[in-house]
């Protein structure tokens, strides 16, 4: 069926409130069930989403895309453990994915000011990771303002309950953070997409098609997840 003109008002709809929106999709296994098939289908839901995504005047540029999954425990463990770190038992740290500058020095310095805030809440920073990139194919403007992309881990206290206590520990260290970044020499060089034990964010200013390309860590079958909530901003 094709629409050649907005539905006549009725009932609560009325077509003056039709607008543009963003894309979002939704995929989840209802058993809980975790497996790179869903992350899969999910970037395939993205991809489907292009037209409610938006690009600047280069069409390789995109307004932005992303990814929230389950933490993906075992995957972040083994590429871990093959440098040399381990994780403590799953829901016993959190994750973060950290936008930072790509200037050695000033990206020493934010990282300084993270751990310092990680520890005066009584936590620990276990490692950071650097997030695999190709920026292969991404418009000039991308590039241009391109982030150095990393990975936090942050190992819960004794004194901390898993689950929502950590969360909100979390997001607590988050929000602190920023902050003090605000009110640093550092303003506006870091972002956090994610910080949690329960989830963790890919995204970037890319195209939903570009997504994947982009992060490497999104087609590897070790990465698994029960659940996979995507996003095409406009």
């Amino acid at each position: 069926m094709t629409f050649t003109k907005m539905p006549e008002k009725q009932g609560l709809y009325s077509p003056e409130f039709e607008h543009d929106a963003c894309g979002m999709g939704f995929v989840s296994q209802i058993k809980g069930q975790k497996s790179h098939q869903i992350v899969e289908q999910a970037l395939e839901v993205l991809v489907n989403l292009s037209h409610r995504g938006a690009s600047g005047s280069e069409e390789n540029t995109g307004d932005g895309a992303g990814i929230l999954l389950q933490l993906p425990d075992s995957f972040l463990r083994q590429k871990l453990k093959s440098e040399g770190a381990n994780l403590p038992e799953e829901g016993n740290y959190g994750t973060g994915m950290v936008f930072l500058p790509r200037e050695e020095e000033k990206r020493k310095g934010v990282k300084e000011i993270v751990e310092a805030a990680v520890e005066a809440e009584g936590q620990q920073v276990i490692t950071w990771r650097e997030v695999p990139v190709n920026p292969d194919g991404l418009g000039k403007s991308a590039v241009e303002v391109m982030p150095y992309f990393s990975q936090i881990f942050i190992e819960k206290s004794k004194e901390v309950e898993q689950g929502i206590d950590f969360e909100r520990k979390l997001y607590l260290i988050r929000k602190k953070i920023e902050n003090k970044i605000r009110n640093s020499e550092y303003q506006g060089e870091l972002y956090f997409a994610s910080l949690s034990s329960r989830t963790l964010v890919y995204k970037g200013m890319l195209t939903p098609e570009q997504l994947e390309g982009f992060f490497p860590d999104l087609s590897q079958p070790e990465l698994k997840s029960a659940i996979a909530l995507v996003h095409s901003r406009f």
